[in-house]
């Protein structure tokens, strides 16, 4: 089932025509946000904690103007519903993708994952190991995120987070705290201005995201637990793979790069120098000339 759009955000217009360019659709009971935009080859966008789909709006028109481009927002984040005793593991979220991909008839797709999302891209990996007949993955773009548990350096914030003082903790949070964290994760020469800051921060205590944000934020746990069958994909060399990495990202940067050049036969990585931990929005121009020129190459090479 489809719903339309519906209510306000904030008071940020880019981030408002964002959401009212999306749709919704029902997944387990809960309203799914995601939008749909272009022609060609489909590629699946899988956002990062703590936002949502909203953090690809940098490079979105370059994305869509080559590609039919499908980026949802997962459950607890954006503007998809966020139930308090919600089911935020990354098995519900690689879920929750598979679910959108037969809505909307999708058999087979390129994907690009980021910080959280590379964790569920890893996990929809894993799942066609075992079954043939889920939708094709033909290409994986990987931007910074925590490709192996052991390699991850998750702020103080986090590990805080993620322990059961964070359902004290996380609701109180203050909005200074949030912004001080997150803008320690860009280069530091690419820190966001307010103007870019303020609509993220919106998006992520809409709908009171703020009473579940430390709940998803204990995918960090998981991905520990899961570590072998995430890693195994990779290894394996499932699909062409690239590695996409701000190198000045203290989570998951040049240590994530060497460690992935370690483990990954033919590794084939794209490093952008003094770039934090979202490409996307600090360097939108060579993250997207990367991306694509390493979908249209993954295409050309399947014909």
């Amino acid at each position: 089932m489809q719903y339309e759009p519906r209510g306000e955000v904030g008071t940020n217009d880019t981030a408002q025509m964002w959401r009212d360019s999306g749709r919704f659709f029902e997944f387990r009971g809960h309203r799914i946000f995601y939008r749909r935009q272009g022609d060609g080859p489909t590629v699946l966008l899988v956002h990062g904690y703590p936002f949502g789909s909203f953090e690809w709006h940098r490079i979105w028109a370059r994305l869509t103007a080559n590609l039919d481009v499908i980026a949802p927002d997962m459950l607890g984040m954006g503007f998809s519903d966020k139930p308090i005793r919600g089911g935020y593991s990354l098995l519900t979220h690689a879920d929750m993708h598979e679910a959108l991909l037969r809505e909307l008839g999708v058999d087979r797709f390129a994907v690009l994952g980021h910080d959280l999302g590379v964790s569920v891209v890893q996990e929809m990996l894993a799942r066609r190991a075992d079954d043939a007949t889920l939708p094709a993955i033909r290409a994986a773009v990987f931007l910074n995120g925590g490709l192996f548990a052991e390699t991850y350096l998750a702020r103080p914030i986090q590990k805080i987070l993620s322990t059961p003082a964070g359902h004290v903790i996380g609701p109180l949070l203050p909005r200074s705290a949030i912004q001080k964290a997150v803008t320690g994760l860009f280069g530091s020469a690419t820190k966001p201005a307010n103007a870019d800051l303020e609509p993220l921060l919106d998006i992520l205590r809409h709908n009171g995201g703020r009473y579940v944000s430390h709940l998803v934020g204990r995918f960090v746990q998981e991905r520990r637990q899961l570590r072998d069958r995430l890693v195994r994909p990779l290894v394996d060399g499932a699909v062409p793979m690239v590695f996409v990495n701000g190198t000045a990202d203290p989570n998951s940067g040049a240590h994530m790069v060497a460690r992935y050049r370690e483990l990954v036969p033919n590794s084939e990585v794209v490093e952008l120098p003094g770039i934090g931990h979202w490409p996307q929005l600090e360097a939108p121009d060579a993250t997207v000339e990367s991306v694509l020129e390493f979908l249209n190459r993954s295409e050309r090479s399947a014909d």
